[in-house]
């Protein structure tokens, strides 16, 4: 249940930065989801591969319904992976708006050639 509120506050917090500089919102809410989904796959098969090696039996005690010390560490690592590439995204975004001509300067050289 968690997860699907971070997924839903992940999915907004992207398409608000897309909507903000002009691109395409349901593309980097699809993002943010698949960050952390991808995170959390990651970290949950590094976590079972090393309960494996370490205690092969442990794995028949598996209990997927509860919260676990490693459950919310990987979601807090998973959260944390969605923001750095939120900012690196806004950094990014930022520096295409630079380097962007204004729409403004194209626009000066149009109303003279159709007033000419």
């Amino acid at each position: 249940m968690l997860s699907i509120f971070i997924l839903i506050g992940a999915y907004r917090y992207y398409a608000q930065l897309a909507e903000r500089f002009g691109k395409t919102k349901w593309h980097y809410g699809l993002l943010a989801i698949g960050i952390y989904l991808g995170t959390q796959i990651i970290l949950g098969l590094s976590y079972g591969t090393y309960l494996g090696a370490t205690n092969p039996e442990a794995l028949d005690d598996m209990n997927y319904t509860g919260f676990s010390a490693a459950n919310m560490i990987s979601c807090l690592i998973s959260i944390a992976a969605v923001w750095r590439t939120y900012q690196f995204l806004e950094r990014k975004f930022k520096k295409e708006n630079l380097l962007k001509p204004s729409v403004e300067i194209n626009e000066i050289g149009k109303t003279f050639i159709d007033k000419g």
